[in-house]
């Protein structure tokens, strides 16, 4: 069982940045395919950046070139750096690991960009 932590999310002008982070226990680190999800109010969840196993990773289209999502195998830490951020980057963020159909979740961290 794999049990998962998220930080780092807050209030942030346009323009600016955040880098999130998710503690994971449980579970062997390396073996999951693990990503960010994120749900703004009123919208179905949806996938933001995933890094697999073997370290390839994968961005929405609304987010490349200013998400980056990296891990440290050692720590058991999964990061969500996010730059030239927006208002419709408003959301809850979700930390995500994946294995053999199964999916663990964190409970989520706020970032709303306003002015």
């Amino acid at each position: 069982q794999v049990q998962l932590v998220e930080s780092g999310g807050g209030l942030v002008q346009p323009g600016g940045s955040l880098r999130l982070s998710c503690a994971a226990s449980g579970g062997i680190f390396s073996t999951y395919a693990k990503g960010w999800y994120r749900q703004a109010p009123g919208k179905q969840r949806e996938l933001v950046a995933v890094i697999s196993s073997g370290g390839s990773t994968n961005y929405a289209d609304s987010v490349k070139g200013r998400f980056t999502i990296s891990r440290d195998n050692a720590k058991k830490m999964v990061y969500l750096q996010m730059n030239s951020l927006k208002p419709e980057d408003t959301a809850v963020y979700y930390c995500n690991f994946q294995r053999y159909g199964f999916n663990y979740w964190g409970q989520g961290t706020q970032v709303t960009v306003s002015s």
